[in-house]
């Protein structure tokens, strides 16, 4: 494995980070297609012996349940020097007042929490999860500023907003000195490529490194087009679906695939080559529910893609015009609703 620093940071991160979200007891909350803590202690064990350092997860995942996992595998299976532990900070995680958002109340009760379920001192990369819209940045960057200089935390990220909403942030960061985001967490892949517009120049242009979420588009470019997986269809259900662009898309899933036969690879393994060939990515985000979603994962970084091939991928795509990224002030808290269950106080 070659581990790659961070944005401009030291943090040696490996290439591929397991994403968590799958990890935790199905009954207990979201999401419902959760593996239970034995299969996910197999998928974390085989993580680190094929050399996978970066594993993220959540507050809300599970309802704490995920980090609990991935704290009790981590401590058996390595040290916790050599590991790179993300969490995610904003969703409700119990109902009432002050359970959502990113006001200082909530940022240094749920840090507590997550450490106390992750069994460590510190977490090394701390997200927050959206943009909170109904406080102030100042209050929030202030209060993640003061968990790094408290030693609970040391480093700081972000997630998807508007790239005017990020540039504010850094620079209120620099302008009073405190620690400032080093890496943005946000959707992109072959079938969603809008951050090409303004996000991912303006983090290469400040020296942020993203860590991309639903490289696979939710499995569409793992597998044959029209085919489904349970998650998928949850999903779908949940009105995450969008067949505006279902022809071009089409022609994307069938390129991935074409290309993949070629090399004798995954389809898997050709689209997360794809992300390898774009510098502002420092590690797709992969949701393992199997050992074969990890081994295709690492089995992408021996593909290098030529110009030609990049072109096939790229070349069928079209631009969703109507894409809103996150702009409704109250999207953080009806999602969280949606998918949690909690209901929080919020105006």
């Amino acid at each position: 494995m070659q581990y790659r620093k961070l944005g401009n940071t030291g943090l040696d991160v490996s290439p591929i980070c397991i994403g968590c979200m799958g990890f935790g007891d199905p009954a207990r909350a979201y999401p419902s297609w959760s593996l239970d803590e034995e299969a996910s202690r197999a998928l974390i064990r085989h993580a680190i012996e094929v050399g996978i350092n970066f594993f993220d997860t959540a507050n809300m995942y599970s309802n704490g349940g995920s980090e609990e996992i991935v704290g009790r595998a981590l401590k058996d299976f390595t040290n916790r020097d050599s590991v790179v532990i993300a969490t995610k900070v904003a969703p409700a995680t119990h109902n009432g007042p002050n359970a959502i958002g990113l006001s200082r109340k909530a940022i240094m009760t749920e840090i507590d929490h997550s450490l106390r379920r992750l069994g460590t001192d510190y977490v090394d990369l701390y997200q927050i999860h959206r943009r909170d819209q109904l406080t102030p940045w100042e209050e929030t960057l202030e209060a993640l500023h003061d968990l790094v200089k408290m030693g609970k935390v040391r480093y700081l990220g972000a997630s998807s907003m508007k790239a005017w909403e990020f540039s504010k942030a850094l620079h209120l960061q620099k302008a009073n000195g405190w620690a400032r985001f080093v890496s943005l967490q946000d959707t992109y892949n072959l079938l969603t490529r809008e951050e090409e517009r303004e996000m991912l120049p303006l983090c290469i242009d400040e020296g942020v490194q993203t860590v991309v979420y639903s490289p696979l588009a939710r499995g569409r470019l793992a597998r044959s087009w029209g085919e489904s997986s349970a998650r998928s269809e949850t999903e779908a259900a949940a009105g995450h679906s969008d067949d505006t662009n279902a022809e071009s898309d089409q022609r994307i899933v069938e390129a991935v695939g074409a290309v993949a036969t070629e090399r004798g690879v995954s389809p898997a393994s050709v689209a997360l080559a794809w992300l390898r060939t774009k510098p502002v990515v420092a590690a797709p985000i992969v949701g393992a529910l199997k050992i074969k979603h990890i081994d295709d994962a690492i089995a992408s970084l021996a593909v290098n893609l030529t110009d030609e091939e990049v072109g096939r991928l790229e070349s069928p795509y079209t631009p969703r015009v109507d894409y809103q990224g996150v702009s409704d002030p109250a999207m953080l808290t009806r999602a969280v609703e949606a998918t949690t269950g909690f209901r929080a106080s919020a105006p």
